[in-house]
């Protein structure tokens, strides 16, 4: 499994695009084949950064995502919505049985 941990930092005046933006990115990424999880939280500690957290079922899967015309625009309308620009961890993992 492949765990991508994103987040970004929105303008304060401009934070609710981003969120919609965001909902709107995660909503139709949930339908790629391979998505295990597509998620969008606020950070409780500072509420301009919004974080996204992804399962993916393996790289191809992410790639494919990553590939999706939408998931370009979406990284691209972002950009005069933030502060700085996004950052992307990606992590692959064993899911233990216990």
């Amino acid at each position: 499994m492949i765990i991508v941990i994103g987040s970004v930092s929105a303008r304060p005046e401009s934070r609710d695009e981003p969120v919609r933006l965001g909902l709107e990115h995660v909503h139709r990424s949930r339908l790629e084949p391979g998505c295990v999880l597509h998620s969008v939280h606020h950070d409780v500690e500072d509420p301009n950064r919004l974080v996204f957290i992804e399962y993916w079922a393996d790289r191809a899967a992410l790639d494919a995502h990553f590939a999706v015309p939408e998931s370009g625009a979406f990284v691209t309308g972002l950009r005069d919505l933030t502060s700085a620009a996004p950052t992307i961890e990606i992590y692959e993992a064993a899911q233990l049985e216990f």
